[in-house]
């Protein structure tokens, strides 16, 4: 079965801060999980450039604010990515 584009990005929060999946929410953000300072968040960037094959561009980066917002703008990105 086909993970679906939060639970990826649920996942790559869960590996790169270090917390249990199950603790990683759609409102999960650097409020609520310690570890996400500014150099996991640049961590986080690059691998989701690598999971998803797409840029971020800085302002894209300043917008990610939590895990949902992360999902819905990769989710935007892959669906104006002409194949």
């Amino acid at each position: 079965m086909t993970r679906t584009i939060f639970e990826q990005v649920s996942q790559l929060v869960s590996d790169i801060f270090a917390v249990p999946s199950e603790r990683v929410r759609a409102d999960s953000s650097p409020d609520t999980i310690e570890a996400w300072d500014s150099m996991q968040h640049l961590n986080l960037v690059l691998a989701l450039e690598e999971r998803f094959n797409l840029q971020l561009s800085p302002e894209e980066m300043e917008k990610m604010r939590s895990v949902g917002e992360i999902s819905a703008m990769v989710e935007s990105k892959l669906c104006s990515t002409p194949n």
